[in-house]
């Protein structure tokens, strides 16, 4: 097949890794892409948000399957877009409709759809700016501390959480009122504050069945200890151990499936993977979010232990044959370390040559926000940067596989975390 992968980040990156080791796949396009992917596949001038160029692409390029990465481009209506056009009616597409991408692109339809569908997620009430007076009276009566999030689309960083009612307040009216977040907190999504351990479990579905893959634990905050500004992620750890076979079970039996059935009986048309932020609260499930891609570290720690056929699994979700689908997972861990320019998630400067090792032993790299200059070398592009995953047998032998090459790689002002991980070492101790 020839297949176009829209997307520029480490999840891309690791997408065309795994694609690229299929027989089934014949050329692979990556648009923009990065650096890393350039190395692999061919990179392709296009925006992922161009829809009329992507449409030409497709057609010159006798494609016989897209896949889409970020979420962007699918809440916008990529899908949609597609199979209005000619010659591409019947185009497979990983990728949900501009509907299904909702799930993503407000949180508030999010919540209504689990509330209608009787999936455990946290109390909430969404606000509007009309409505700031009855928000701030809410908040009042919550308890501390209180989540506050942007309705759409704020880059992983529309989630605030506040330990104070004046912080809450504060914050409420930003949001509302001076568009902290842009149009993404034009409705603002107040919800009640889970306790527990964060983990994120990922399902592929082509619209009837379903087939769940590793789940992961990110690390969202720039600093140690889990502190300091969210970013869009920092670290990765697979496979995770509380979550084990009988809370898994419950996952899939209050989570998964009533998502799945939620859609078919809401005649959402879904192709694609669900990405269900979790927190595991006491050994009980509950929904934080949901997202309409795959996630970005997580997806550097989780694509690595597939063991069988990705493209078989990518045709499957597309064409609506996941069921044939046999999925193998290597019981082995992957863990990944980010490395990200100096002052991210706040103002960073771009244009540093990055030092990488030829070859690296029990770990791969992949780029994130990198490109070359002008002079060929390769530079910061983004803040996000590189994410190294290490493999090995056991946590421990993972992690010291990932921070060794992390240690090889190197340009002005790069920051990672070190703590990456330590947490579940604890557990497992």
């Amino acid at each position: 097949m020839n297949i176009p992968l829209l997307g520029s980040g480490g999840r891309e990156h690791a997408f065309a890794w795994k694609i690229v080791q299929s027989p089934k796949c014949s050329r692979l396009f990556v648009a923009p892409g990065n650096a890393g992917t350039a190395q692999i596949a061919q990179n392709v001038a296009l925006s992922a948000t161009d829809f009329p160029a992507i449409h030409q692409f497709i057609l010159d390029n006798s494609i016989e399957m897209v896949v889409v990465g970020p979420e962007e481009p699918l809440v916008k209506g990529l899908v949609d877009y597609l199979h209005t056009q000619p010659k591409t009616e019947n185009l497979p597409i990983v990728g949900p409709s501009q509907l299904g991408a909702t799930l993503e692109g407000s949180k508030d339809f999010s919540k209504r759809f689990m509330q209608r569908n009787g999936i455990p997620t946290a109390a909430y009430e969404t606000f509007i700016a009309d409505q700031i007076n009855e928000g701030l009276a809410y908040l009042e009566k919550q308890k501390l501390p209180i989540v506050l999030k942007a309705d759409g689309l704020a880059a992983g960083k529309g989630v605030l959480i506040c330990q104070t009612l004046e912080e809450a307040k504060e914050s409420l009216k930003e949001m509302l009122l001076d568009a902290k977040f842009g149009d993404a907190s034009s409705k603002v999504v107040v919800e009640e504050f889970l306790t527990g351990i964060e983990l994120s479990v990922f399902v592929a579905t082509d619209g009837k069945s379903y087939k769940i893959l590793p789940e992961a634990k990110d690390y969202k905050r720039i600093g140690e200890g889990d502190t300091g500004l969210n970013t869009g992620g920092m670290g990765a750890v697979s496979p995770v151990i509380f979550a084990d076979a009988e809370f898994m079970q419950k996952v899939e039996d209050r989570i998964v499936k009533p998502s799945i059935s939620g859609l078919a009986k809401e005649k959402i048309d879904y192709k694609g993977f669900l990405f269900i932020g979790l927190m595991n609260q006491d050994g009980e499930p509950y929904v934080i979010e949901y997202n309409v891609r795959m996630g970005d570290p997580e997806t550097e720690a989780v694509l690595p232990r597939i063991k069988s056929d990705f493209v078989d699994l990518l045709s499957g979700i597309a064409n609506g044959t996941l069921d044939n689908y046999q999925i193998e997972i290597s019981p082995n861990y992957a863990t990944t370390v980010v490395m990200v320019s100096g002052g991210y998630p706040g103002n960073y400067e771009k244009g540093f040559p990055i030092s990488v090792p030829s070859q690296t032993e029990n770990s791969v790299i992949f780029h994130a926000g990198t490109s070359r200059n002008a002079k060929g070398e390769l530079v910061n592009q983004g803040g996000r940067v590189i994410a190294v995953t290490g493999f090995g047998e056991k946590l421990e032998q993972a992690l010291a596989n990932a921070f060794s090459t992390v240690e090889k790689i190197s340009w002005e002002k790069a920051y990672f975390r070190r703590d990456i991980g330590q947490d579940i070492l604890k557990l497992i101790k």
